[in-house]
């Protein structure tokens, strides 16, 4: 369970280029994240697990390895702390201390690094040095040899409305550009049966939606006996919780996505209405090679699928700018995808060479071609969702509050509602629009 007052989580975004702030006075152990909801979900794991130890005066960082950027970020912030909080014990684990622990042990700043396996054990934050010694200041397992993984019960997550449930972690797949799969190991899923019991129990404890989240959830179930699939799992999810209010879905791989999935799209409300893509490019070379198995038809199509079964649906996607031997013409192919597929939200990496993998060695392009594309990907990005948002005005909306009266709407649009707590979960009228969002009044509290 999670220890309010004694435990701080700092979340990191990693796109927004800010350090976290750090925390002094009565908080004993601070947790700083990056990147992913899995990482945030994790945190949380982390925090009762350092509780559990006794853990006391420390900063854990839960690194990023996605980008470069990243992990730049992740040593910037762990000489920072060191700066500020000079006696104080300082943890290092994540994807990116499992995929390169000796540059985070060689650190003089940090006193211990851990694997992504190792950071989700309590006997990995005992003793005043941890039991280990100068020899192993690196606690980090060969993550693929990993072959199973389980569900993780956690009391709630700290400051959110709405919490992530872990279904599986890992990927089997080997993109070109992507280092992700050498920090999580092998694709694994969590039983059907431990999820709904995580779930049944985060809406007895007063949450209110439910994000479901890994790092390739559409390869659910493929490991587990009778190879349930997500489409199944979360049917099974909406029928063995009915007092759910809302469920969403992270990260879809579209090329993996089960008619049994569509299935629940079309026909269960509970299931939010928008689905957030792993795209990365819209040129078919491409796309090839990224080693991505789907071609920009496809993704297209996927699209058109779900508006058909879900009228209302809304998309957001990752695109990646500048991936090596990428061309002007094939650029305009990634910018096209926004209007092809529709896309709202969305989140843009310029391309990131990672030490080790293919895409590394591949011809590369220049870093102001990089930016430049990626900031015109990002200004479409912002005009779509502009355009969006300016249609939405005098749309009737449930609202899941959170804080600063801030909340999101069934398609995560945000919302602007000062008045209304966090936590509620409203019937609102959309009034107009900000920069930062939606300004809406609520019409009733819904049951």
């Amino acid at each position: 369970m999670a220890f309010p007052g004694h435990f701080r989580h700092i979340p990191h975004e990693k796109q927004a280029g800010r350090s976290p702030a750090l925390t002094h006075g009565f908080m004993t152990v601070d947790i700083v994240t990056f990147g992913c909801r899995l990482n945030t979900l994790e945190s949380e794991v982390m925090r009762t697990r350092a509780h559990e130890a006794g853990l006391d005066d420390a900063i854990v960082f839960n690194t990023c390895a996605v980008t470069t950027e990243a992990v730049r970020q992740a040593r910037q912030s762990i000489r920072r702390a060191r700066r500020e909080r000079p006696g104080t014990r300082i943890i290092v684990s994540g994807c990116a201390a499992q995929v390169d622990p000796a540059a985070f042990a060689a650190m003089p700043e940090v006193d211990i690094v851990l694997g992504n396996q190792e950071k989700l054990s309590a006997d990995a934050y005992r003793g005043g040095d941890f039991g280990l010694g100068e020899t192993l200041k690196a606690r980090v397992a060969d993550i693929m040899t990993v072959t199973e993984t389980a569900g993780h019960l956690v009391a709630g997550m700290d400051g959110h409305t709405r919490a992530f449930v872990e279904i599986q972690n890992g990927c089997d797949h080997r993109c070109s550009f992507c280092i992700i799969p050498f920090g999580r190991g092998p694709s694994r899923s969590v039983p059907m049966g431990a999820v709904i019991e995580q779930i049944r129990h985060l809406t007895q404890t007063g949450h209110a939606e439910i994000v479901l989240t890994g790092v390739d959830i559409t390869a659910y179930g493929a490991d587990l006996p009778g190879r349930p699939s997500l489409g199944k799992l979360v049917a099974t999810i909406l029928k063995l919780v009915p007092e759910l209010p809302r469920l969403r879905l992270s990260s879809l791989d579209t090329i993996e996505v089960d008619d049994a999935l569509l299935g629940v799209i079309a026909n269960e409300e509970r299931l939010m209405p928008h689905f957030h893509l792993s795209l990365q490019a819209g040129d078919d070379m491409i796309l090839k090679r990224m080693k991505r198995r789907h071609l920009r038809a496809d993704a297209v199509r996927f699209c058109d699928d779900v508006r058909r079964a879900r009228p209302d649906a809304v998309f957001g996607a990752d695109i990646i700018a500048g991936f090596p031997t990428e061309t002007e013409v094939m650029f305009q192919n990634s910018l096209a995808l926004v209007e092809d597929c529709g896309l709202t939200h969305l989140h843009v990496f310029p391309f990131s060479p990672r030490p080790g993998t293919p895409a590394a060695r591949m011809p590369q392009i220049g870093a102001a071609t990089i930016k430049e594309r990626a900031a015109r990907l990002r200004a479409r990005g912002a005009s779509a969702l502009e355009h969006y948002m300016d249609r939405e005005i005098g749309a009737r909306r449930r609202v899941l509050m959170e804080r600063g009266g801030v909340g999101r709407t069934e398609h995560f649009a945000p919302v602007v509602m000062p008045d209304v707590p966090a936590g509620a979960l409203v019937e609102a009228r959309i009034t107009g629009r900000t920069a930062q969002g939606l300004i809406a009044q609520p019409v009733e509290k819904a049951a």
